[in-house]
């Protein structure tokens, strides 16, 4: 496990450049209407369950500049119409901070909606983190959090940290009173113990920025790339959930109840 004073200093190296793993122009599940979706390059987390593997690297993928990248997604701005944009999500895009808010501040200027898809584990109050953090914060008009477990220990054994700084992050979001989706990936046997979903939503119920509450079914489409990478997939033996833990897990959330979007 990496301390978060190194996750701070990965956050400050990486400057003005992006690193970019791949880009989805007609993205419909990450944020409000049709949206060009960029994944970054990197991340610290190893869930279980990740589709993603292959981005968890920093090296490789594509480099561009913030102006290169947003000059290719206004290119599909004419799909977007009123509530589409821009969305990063990763890996995990906060270590990729400095380059992340040049591309929202040039997406602003442009009059883009943007969209954070993030762990919330590079997180912290301590500086120079939470200055570039408000920074962003400026020119981000939507987080999508995910809190993959809320039980700490359960969370260390899922993904191989701590969910102290997500949960923290998400306090601070609440604080500063920036717009959350909050998104919780339903794994059997790992996400969705019905005491843990309770404590979820108790959790979630205390913040007041909270506009939407979004259940993720488990699938294993990303096995193969953990094969390709030569890892061995963890939860090789896990089913998708049923629909009526699907159905148990949105009703424990309340996620109806948060339905500001859901007619958009």
């Amino acid at each position: 496990m990496l301390s978060q004073e190194l996750v701070m200093t990965e956050c400050k190296s990486n400057r003005n450049i992006g690193r970019i793993h791949s880009t989805e122009s007609f993205g419909s599940v990450d944020g409000p209407g049709i949206r060009f979706v960029t994944f970054l390059k990197g991340c610290h987390m190893r869930c279980q369950f990740c589709h993603n593997p292959d981005t968890w690297d920093m090296t490789g993928g594509e480099t561009k500049t913030a102006d290169e990248l947003l000059s290719q997604a206004l290119k599909y701005k004419a799909y977007w119409k009123k509530g589409g944009g821009i969305t990063v999500s990763g890996g995990e895009p906060l270590l990729q901070l400095d380059f992340l808010i040049e591309y929202f501040t040039k997406a602003k200027a442009k009059g883009v909606h943007t969209t954070l898809d993030t762990s919330g584990n590079s997180f912290t109050r301590d500086e120079p983190f939470i200055s570039k953090f408000n920074e962003l914060m400026k020119v981000t008009d939507l987080v999508m959090l995910d809190i993959k477990q809320i039980d700490d220990e359960e969370h260390k054994i899922l993904t191989g940290w701590s969910n102290v700084y997500i949960l923290d992050m998400a306090r601070y979001l609440s604080e500063i009173n920036k717009p959350v989706w909050i998104r919780h990936v339903l794994v059997p046997g790992r996400t969705d113990n019905d005491k843990q979903l309770i404590k979820l939503d108790e959790f979630i119920k205390t913040l007041n920025n909270v506009e939407r509450v979004e259940v993720l079914p488990y699938h294993s489409f990303g096995t193969f790339k953990w094969e390709q990478l030569g890892k061995e997939y963890p939860l090789k033996d896990v089913e998708p959930p049923t629909k009526e833990r699907i159905e148990n897990a949105n009703r424990l959330l309340h996620t109806s109840e948060y339905n500001r979007y859901l007619s958009q």
